[in-house]
């Protein structure tokens, strides 16, 4: 029987054992933590957003970069695929908005335990140990070293995450061993993560949520890179919540490029409707001092800023504002700018971007072209996407690729 070993218990390292498993290999699944799926426990806050209710095609689109590298695996294993997938395992799934696909209990222990019985009901040995070397022979695999003992190996699976959520396990030695193995790793990076900013009004307004505005995200050539609506979250370095974390796979070229998040704090009304919401307002607060009108307008942690940003004293009467006052608040609620100074360090991302270079890896079995026998899966490679179910959906096409090619490699 032909011995396959997956190092990494995640959502694709669990796919590729299962695979191999169902194929009558032998398998050996080595994972670092006491548990395997840490990583997916925190997906979808603690949910798990298990794919995306879609086309292969709208997939790949979602994919930044080397999403042609990618064709293969989506196409053999499309989002259907999942869903069935996991619906034979006894895990009722939902479709939410913009397509997400979650447990229908909202429990993303649901999804690891039936993936975890899987695993022992097809003989699948989970081992705690972390991998600190690959063995190569004669030019090909030969098993893992870890530190607590060697695992010879027919054909070895590499799937041990990126860099993002150390306390996971995801703390790159992927990385580090493909790179001894000859392999070039194109510099990882945060992806899906929070933005730092450097005004000084982000940490005044720390916890302000602000739900139903429209983010859009310029760079330095004042182009829209990204633009949609929902939530964010002000904090004390800057920017969070979901429409930030989306954002973020969009700003990829922070060392060359500046980018500018613009906020319209009322996407419901136009320029025209809004001012006349605001010529209504002061004309029957006309009394009112500008901080206290506002409130009607505004969270009240937003209120002081707007007006220090238009430049108009609190205690200024309503019936004082000039028409260019106006103007400027009115610019404010529509276009409300905050620069970026960069991304959040990587152990905060979602997701990293960067990995194994995708040229020195087959697409269709996800073998290493360096070293027969190696195959890698999941967020070590150099393939990311936006947010949705989409990461977690290449996870599950290339940890299967990798399972079913690294058996028949094995038995040549």
């Amino acid at each position: 029987m032909r011995e396959i070993l997956v190092v990494g218990g995640g959502a694709a390292g669990m796919m590729a054992a299962i695979t191999a498993a169902r194929q009558g290999a032998a398998v050996r699944l080595l994972e670092r933590n006491s548990k395997v799926g840490r990583k997916l426990y925190i997906t979808g806050k603690g949910r798990c957003n298990v794919t995306n209710h879609c086309s292969g095609e709208k997939v790949l689109e979602m994919v930044p970069r080397n999403s042609r590298f990618l064709y293969g695996a989506i196409s053999r294993t499309p989002p259907a695929w999942v869903e069935e997938f996991f619906s034979a395992l006894g895990v009722e799934l939902k479709v939410e908005r913009g397509d997400r696909v979650f447990p229908a209990s909202d429990r993303a222990a649901d999804l690891i335990d039936a993936l975890f019985f899987e695993l022992k009901r097809l003989g699948v040995k989970i081992l705690q140990d972390r991998a600190v070397s690959l063995l190569v022979e004669e030019g090909r695999i030969a098993g893992v070293r870890g530190e607590r003992g060697v695992y010879p190996a027919h054909g070895v699976i590499l799937a041990t995450g990126g860099a993002s959520y150390p306390a996971t396990g995801s703390t790159g030695d992927g990385y580090r061993m493909a790179r001894e193995a000859g392999h070039t790793i194109v510099e990882p990076r945060p992806s899906l993560v929070p933005l730092e900013s450097n005004d000084g009004f982000c940490g005044a307004m720390q916890g302000l949520a602000l739900k139903n505005v429209v983010l859009r995200v310029k760079n330095q050539k004042k182009k829209t890179v990204f633009q949609e609506q929902g939530e964010l979250l002000f904090t004390h370095f800057g920017l969070s919540g979901p429409l930030v974390l989306s954002a973020s796979a969009h700003m990829r070229d922070f060392d060359r490029d500046a980018y500018t998040c613009v906020i319209d704090l009322k996407p419901a009304l136009d320029e025209q409707t809004l001012d006349a919401r605001f010529v209504r307002e002061l004309t029957q607060g006309a009394n009112k001092d500008m901080d206290n009108l506002l409130n009607a307008l505004a969270p009240r942690l937003l209120v002081p800023v707007l007006l220090k940003r238009a430049d108009i004293p609190g205690d200024r009467k309503a019936r004082d504002l000039t028409r260019q006052e106006r103007r400027r608040l009115l610019e404010l609620f529509k276009s409300f700018s905050v620069s970026v100074s960069g991304p959040r360090p990587i152990a905060e991302a979602i997701v990293t971007a960067g990995g194994v270079k995708t040229s020195e890896v087959d697409p269709k079995t996800m073998e290493s072209k360096k070293i027969p026998g190696l195959f890698f899966a999941g967020e070590l490679l150099d393939v990311d996407a936006y947010t949705g179910g989409f990461n977690l959906q290449i996870a599950w096409a290339t940890g299967r690729a990798a399972g079913e090619y690294a058996v028949q490699e094995a038995e040549q």
